[in-house]
């Protein structure tokens, strides 16, 4: 099923352009995942998430970069491994999740005026399952 780096058999898009713009966004997730190593409340794993299945699209050599990167790797593989992530993450990407949703929420209002109900509480539900989601995970000790 899967091979060397995380990498699923013939994931890679053919298309070059296609290829190339899941590789610029894989970069882009990457290096905003190495920043959240060191940012407050720029979180790590969900970038580096990003920035893996952008790869494992676009760069098989990439995504074995990503998983084999010291600093990086170490986050995807406890994720995909079930092991967790750690509390400073867990409160980094809740928080960066309700941020982002309370802004949409407030500035929403003239996008979908009639579906505005509908709007709102799809983002309130979908930001409850990805809390849910998140707080679910092990909790790590910070190394």
């Amino acid at each position: 099923m899967g091979s060397e780096g995380g990498q699923p058999e013939g994931a890679e898009n053919k298309h070059p352009f296609y290829r190339f713009v899941l590789l610029m966004a894989g970069i882009i997730a990457a290096s905003l995942g190495f920043a959240g190593i060191f940012v407050p409340l720029l979180p790590t794993t969900p970038f580096l998430l990003l920035a893996s299945w952008c790869f494992v699209r676009s760069s098989r050599k990439a995504n074995q970069w990503l998983f084999n990167n010291r600093f990086l790797g170490p986050y995807i593989e406890n994720y995909k491994s079930g092991h967790g992530i750690t509390l400073r993450n867990k409160i980094y990407s809740l928080a960066f999740l309700w941020v982002t949703i309370i802004t949409s929420l407030l500035f929403s209002s003239g996008l979908f005026p009639s579906f505005i109900w509908y709007f709102r509480f799809g983002l309130f539900t979908l930001g409850t399952i990805v809390t849910i989601h998140i707080l679910r995970f092990n909790t790590l000790d910070e190394k």
